[in-house]
């Protein structure tokens, strides 16, 4: 994956998605943003995965304004998840796909930390 931005509002910071529509409607959910070239979960000592860290999600994030971000992580499931979030009233709106299922989502959302 190519070098993409990662906007200081979004990078480092856990997420909680509450959605209004789309196939997760009325579920609420979080995401974690990191690199996912430094950050390595501790696994178990002795453990098979203790080998390699566990795999985190790549994403971007892009400033629109001072309040708007355009934000979008490829899951190791095959999902992409792609989303505009609105600091001003925490509203998002986006789009939810794999390669053959495609959803509109809205939501709301809360910066955990």
């Amino acid at each position: 994956m190519k070098d993409v931005d990662r906007a200081a509002a979004i990078r480092g910071k856990t997420i909680r998605f509450g959605w209004t529509e789309g196939p997760t409607k009325g579920k609420d959910g979080t995401v974690t943003w990191s690199d996912a070239d430094t950050s390595k979960t501790a696994q178990p000592s002795g453990s098979a995965a203790a080998a390699k860290p566990k795999e985190k999600p790549q994403y971007g994030a892009a400033r629109i304004t001072d309040e708007i971000y355009a934000v979008s992580y490829s899951a190791p499931s095959g999902y992409a998840l792609t989303v505009v979030l609105n600091f001003g009233d925490r509203q998002l709106v986006g789009f939810a796909s794999s390669a053959k299922e495609w959803y509109p989502v809205r939501g709301t959302f809360q910066v955990m930390k």
